[in-house]
């Protein structure tokens, strides 16, 4: 993508043996196409927009959920995690049509914030099943000593059980914001609008246009949408395979 990005022309439609050549000097053709002929920083606005409210309803929702199934249930706590975890397997492709006429009875067709109705009943029972297991983790005792020392529950859990997973949360995080980058069954259904797009759908709709592929800039638009994820996997790499658990209870 990266050497694609600034090849010009010539070199993308040449056959060689070698892919990594192309003339010199490279060009930014490719990129001040797509900042100046197409709405690619509107699309970016708009999934950067979704994303965070999506990620935000996420998090209010699964952590207290995953926490009161871990702590509060008993043995149907585990049952009801994993029924709350089926509901995401179900193919977004049996769901678009019946959630598509809810969007449309609530006035949000073509609007942005019908994605941030829909995308929260995928994030949130993953996130639930996930933020589950690392409650798991946590020794009770833990929560115990702090209610000894005064706290309450929800203070135990907010002071106690929340810094030590922020693991999960952070992986939760990057999960319910790929998922938003990703996604397009629902945003190519829902939105129509060219402005109202989101990266994932309005870069290879508008910019593969009948029989024409612009490649340069298809690859300059892929490198700018997925260089600031892997650049946060990069950072919270050891996070997301390490916990706190053994750090907190030494």
């Amino acid at each position: 993508m990266l050497i694609a990005s600034f090849k010009q022309n010539i070199d993308l439609y040449t056959v060689e043996n070698n892919p990594f050549k192309f003339n010199l000097p490279p060009t930014l053709e490719h990129i001040r196409f797509l900042f100046t002929q197409t709405r690619f920083v509107r699309w970016l606005g708009n999934t950067a927009l979704v994303g965070a409210i999506v990620v935000v309803i996420t998090l209010l929702l699964a952590v207290p959920a995953a926490y009161a199934l871990t702590r509060l249930t008993g043995r149907w706590g585990q049952r009801l995690g994993i029924a709350i975890f089926l509901t995401y397997l179900i193919p977004p492709t049996l769901l678009f049509i019946p959630l598509s006429r809810v969007v449309a009875l609530l006035g949000l067709q073509d609007s942005i914030y019908s994605l941030v109705l829909v995308y929260p009943s995928m994030t949130i029972p993953f996130s639930i099943w996930l933020l589950m297991g690392f409650f798991k983790s946590i020794p009770r005792e833990l929560e115990d000593a702090a209610m000894v020392d005064g706290l309450t529950r929800f203070g135990a859990f907010l002071k106690m059980v929340v810094p030590i997973s922020v693991s999960g949360i952070l992986t939760v995080v990057i999960f319910s914001f790929t998922l938003v980058t990703q996604e397009f069954v629902y945003a190519l259904t829902f939105i129509s609008p060219e402005a109202n797009q989101m990266v994932g759908v309005g870069v290879p709709i508008f910019l593969v246009r009948g029989d024409v592929y612009y490649w340069g800039a298809l690859m300059a638009a892929c490198l700018i949408a997925s260089l600031p994820i892997g650049i946060v996997y990069n950072l919270f790499l050891d996070r997301f395979i390490s916990g706190f658990t053994v750090g907190s209870v030494k």
